[in-house]
């Protein structure tokens, strides 16, 4: 199912998300040279409707039409026939980001093709890793990373103060990709916006550019960190909408306003019934149902009960039935320098 090429398609500049199938038949790593051997490592598109990290590569290798890379790049384009559809993920495709090595399951041809990208990337040496995301909800640009490392912490900070350590849900493309070189995954906010793509390029750009990682800390002044404590989930029976209408939750119509806000406890979440057990899901590092120590129904309210500070909730119900509601944090002590 991989297709390992060794040049741009033609008329890789000019496409879009939504026509690369008509330049690559599907998942296809693209290496290219550069003046140091080894590879940065560059995914896109793992989620087909999450096109930044497309027109971030494309600015990226626009500036160096004719002239040698600073580094070599290794391009994984992912779920192209996603991006087709301008969706995350078909109906019956698994994730593209949730079967990398170390995810629940091995089994299935997708999750061998990416033990086989991560094996090629290995035998290459590969210096660093990016994932490029785009998410729904009103989010910051911020980083993402699965060690707690001074490595991982300058690469990310060479993206966003904002990182986030979490290591849930398993068999995302970074955690795999951890355990070969620094790995971070980059949330660009919303798909579409010209800000974000020029922010994704630089990014990359700058991280060509690195012929090492600093051997001092990142100063403490300079990394906002948070850890992710939960998974929030909405359950396949439960129905929701937002704003108004009958379903089993009724969230706030503005809900995604609360990303990177730190809610003091009985914020409300939204109406539900006033007798009924609690409608959400909330897993821990350790996978347990957490859902009571964060989440109350009082008088038909759903409320917090304790502080919180969610990230990526979104307003778009495919997204939260594919993947999830949000994700809650705490800060995390980094004492730097």
């Amino acid at each position: 199912m991989l297709n390992i090429i060794d040049a741009l398609p033609a008329g890789f500049f000019a496409t879009t998300a939504g026509d690369l199938h008509s330049l690559l038949s599907g998942p296809t790593l693209i290496h290219l040279p550069g003046r140091r051997s080894e590879p940065l490592f560059v995914s896109i598109l793992l989620h087909g409707n999450e096109d930044t990290g497309l027109k971030a590569v494309q600015k990226v290798l626009s500036r160096y039409r004719g002239k040698p890379l600073p580094r070599a790049l290794s391009l994984f384009v992912g779920n192209v026939e996603a991006a087709r559809e301008g969706v995350r993920r078909l109906d019956g495709q698994p994730d593209f980001n949730r079967i990398w090595p170390g995810c629940e399951s091995q089994g299935s041809p997708e999750e061998r093709m990416m033990a086989q990208v991560v094996e090629a990337m290995r035998l290459r040496n590969v210096f660093a890793s990016i994932d490029i995301h785009n998410n729904t909800g009103l989010n910051p640009h911020y980083a993402c990373i699965n060690r707690l490392d001074q490595n991982f912490f300058h690469l990310a900070r060479l993206f966003s103060r904002i990182t986030v350590y979490f290591v849930l849900p398993v068999g995302v493309q970074a955690m795999a990709f951890a355990a070969l070189c620094p790995a971070v995954t980059v949330e660009c906010g919303k798909a579409g916006a010209g800000a974000s793509d020029d922010h994704a390029a630089d990014f990359v750009d700058a991280a060509l550019h690195l012929d090492h990682f600093p051997i001092h800390p990142v100063a403490r002044h300079d990394l906002d960190l948070y850890h992710t404590v939960a998974l929030v989930k909405v359950p396949e029976t439960i129905g929701f909408t937002f704003g108004q209408g009958e379903a089993d939750i009724v969230f706030v119509d503005d809900l995604d306003h609360f990303n990177f806000t730190e809610l003091p406890a009985g914020t409300s979440f939204g109406q539900v019934a006033p007798d009924g057990s609690l409608p959400l899901q909330a897993y821990n590092d350790e996978g347990r149902d957490v859902a009571a120590n964060y989440f109350e129904i009082r008088d038909g309210e759903l409320l917090t009960r304790q502080p919180v500070m969610p990230a990526m909730l979104t307003r778009n119900e495919r997204i939260i039935r594919q993947d999830c509601l949000c994700y809650l944090m705490e800060r995390l002590p980094y004492e730097g320098v």
